[in-house]
């Protein structure tokens, strides 16, 4: 779907940029309510940040073998019982219990920055053909589990964003990778007589990318996925 630079670019500079937001958090703005309920804008960027590095620990220990059946980006995302309610209480409540010990709000930012840059020099020096496994099970490439991670650190962004009442720093090329994996077998004409400019604008993206994950407005399922539209199965 995209090369390894191209993917691992993109999330480098969103998670600068979230970088940025979380190390200049308030207490005030850390316990703002978010619409990933029950998290605060703490919770939220503690689950955030974990999501970042959860790929840190695939890095370990012994390679999967090459070769077998692998799962796509979109496969990670089917809805399944990765998704249960008794799945999505246990990452919710973590996280909750994670921010809650945190010793202030600019600790999960500090967390990142620790660790993400040796994680980026890392990932870059990996093979094109490094299969890893998810915590789910999922034999992935690893250049199409770090699309995955661009998807979440963007959508995750978009809530904070939202919660913090600022505007949204969804970069270019994060923008471009979450538009490639939602709207990339779709018809083009269909998708934009519903969002002009969803494939070309930057804020049309962001509009677009907000109505197909559920952050924005009331919409029609059906004619997104007639156009061939990917909805994400999503905790």
């Amino acid at each position: 779907m995209f090369s390894r630079d191209v993917v691992l670019g993109a999330l480098a500079v969103e998670v600068a940029l979230l970088d940025a937001v979380l190390g200049g958090l308030s207490e005030e703005e850390a316990v703002v309510a978010t619409r990933c309920v029950p998290w605060d804008v703490a919770a939220l960027a503690v689950h955030t940040v974990g999501s970042v590095l959860q790929v840190e620990p695939m890095l370990v220990g012994e390679r999967p073998v090459t070769g077998g059946a692998l799962v796509s980006v979109g496969g990670y995302y089917r809805p399944e019982v990765r998704f249960s309610a008794e799945v999505d209480a246990r990452r919710v409540g973590s996280a909750v219990e994670a921010a809650a010990r945190r010793v202030d709000a600019g600790e999960p930012g500090r967390v990142l920055r620790g660790r993400w840059s040796g994680l980026v020099a890392r990932l870059a020096a990996e093979p094109v053909d490094r299969v890893v496994v998810t915590r789910h099970g999922d034999r992935m490439l690893l250049s199409d589990f770090l699309v995955t991670r661009v998807v979440e650190v963007s959508l995750h962004g978009l809530d904070l964003a939202d919660a913090l009442g600022r505007e949204p720093w969804l970069c270019g090329g994060a923008l471009d990778v979450v538009r490639g994996l939602l709207f990339g077998e779709a018809d083009p004409v269909v998708v934009e007589g519903l969002v002009p400019g969803a494939l070309s604008g930057r804020s049309e993206g962001v509009a677009a990318v907000r109505a197909v994950t559920g952050r924005g407005g009331v919409v029609d399922r059906g004619v997104w996925e007639a156009a061939g539209v990917r909805f994400l199965a999503l905790g």
